[in-house]
């Protein structure tokens, strides 16, 4: 048994594709703790600093002190507890729909929700870059499976027409992102509601890098692009941009009924412990109000300073403007990465390596993320190490 994986393991290191476990001894933030040394963290999906906000730690302790810390069984059976309804309303009112449900995490919303929405002989159409959960989950589905190449239209539209000529009264389902987490980019959510509408099929769209970011009040892309009625499934997260903990999904009370009776990942999952759910709600009311929309301002100021700040090169080109919190460094080779990650927390700055099977083979980078609690001479200083050390590619 000792030396099971170790061949694999040995041709893992040999192509710069193992990976570690950091230990951060600190609370998340713009700056963390790593060895007894601070580090500028521009590695975390924390993008409006709430990991660590004082209304999000008192919602929690206030929650553990009425509920007590684990919910002691699955939703169904008795851990629904009070705050796990009280997001949901929230989530569901944020969000403009009918209901919601929460889920443990994100990658057991994907896990769980579309096998409930599609079985054998439906149709998914997946796009490329979309996030492993939601590949998982459409493998797992069973349903016939074919990916397009990343937000194009042309193809997803003859492969429309493939699936209804070829599977004609299956469930077609059409599964994308608003915010794609290793390019930043955006899905052209307009063109693809009036494809799934021509061609009456379901839309789903994981709001997972959009929620907390884009839209008025962070309501996500759906709701800045005026579709959200036209999203069947719209996903998202309370990890990132909301500072806990989790995934939700939010549609028709239907939906959602029909979710709590089919969602695998859900139905068998003990609840989420009750001080997550109140640190989300407390969250979600935080970006409801206008102190949170000027946070969320704050963050597009950010994001503008390091789209401006970035230095360009023969795979870097200058961005005319950001559409996400994400941008990607691409270096190309995995060790080459690994080298300007290492040289970059030399100088204090925690921005890892991004490779294979994350992205595609060729296309390493570094993934960096702006939040609203980044200093501008933290942006500066980064952008010009980079320069500094990229300086021979």
């Amino acid at each position: 048994m000792q030396d099971l994986f170790a061949e694999q393991l040995k041709a893992l290191r040999a192509a710069s594709l193992d990976r570690h476990l950091r230990e951060i001894s600190s609370s998340q933030g713009p700056e963390i703790e790593i060895d007894g040394r601070r580090f500028v963290n521009f590695s975390s999906n924390d993008y409006l600093g709430l990991a660590n906000d004082p209304r999000l730690r008192e919602a929690a302790m206030a929650a553990i002190d009425e509920f007590g810390v684990g919910a002691g069984a699955s939703r169904l059976i008795s851990g629904t507890q009070s705050p796990h309804v009280r997001l949901e309303r929230a989530l569901a009112k944020w969000k403009g729909t009918e209901a919601a449900l929460c889920f443990s995490s994100g990658y057991a919303t994907a896990l769980g929700t579309i096998p409930a929405l599609v079985t054998k002989d439906d149709v998914i159409l997946l796009d490329k870059l979309c996030h492993a959960s939601l590949i998982d989950a459409a493998k797992l589905s069973g349903a016939i499976l074919r990916v397009f190449p990343h937000n194009n239209l042309r193809k997803l539209e003859s492969l429309l027409e493939w699936a209804r000529r070829e599977h004609p009264g299956k469930r077609v389902l059409i599964v994308t992102e608003s915010v794609f987490s290793m390019d930043g980019d955006r899905a052209p959510l307009r063109e693809l509601v009036e494809l799934k509408k021509r061609f009456d099929a379901l839309l789903m769209l994981d709001e997972a890098h959009a929620v907390g970011v884009i839209g008025a009040n962070g309501r996500g892309l759906a709701a800045e692009e005026n579709v959200s009625d036209d999203v069947d499934v719209q996903m998202g997260t309370l990890s990132k941009a909301l500072g806990a903990s989790g995934g939700y999904i939010c549609g028709s009370r239907d939906l959602i009924e029909w979710l709590i009776n089919r969602a695998r990942s859900f139905i068998y999952s003990t609840a989420p412990p009750p001080a997550v759910a109140a640190a989300a709600l407390a969250a979600v009311n935080f970006l409801s109000s206008s102190e949170g929309e000027k946070r969320r301002l704050l963050l597009w100021k950010r994001i503008k300073l390091l789209c401006d700040l970035l230095p360009v090169n023969a795979m870097n080109r200058k961005r005319s403007d950001a559409g996400s919190a994400i941008f990607p460094w691409i270096v190309g080779d995995d060790q080459a990465a690994l080298d300007l990650a290492t040289a970059l927390k030399s100088e204090g700055f925690l921005v890892p390596a991004i490779r294979y099977p994350s992205v595609a083979k060729g296309s390493a980078r570094l993934r960096i993320t702006v939040t609203a609690l980044h200093q501008e001479d933290q942006i500066h200083s980064l952008c010009e190490a980079i320069k500094r050390n990229s300086a021979s590619d």
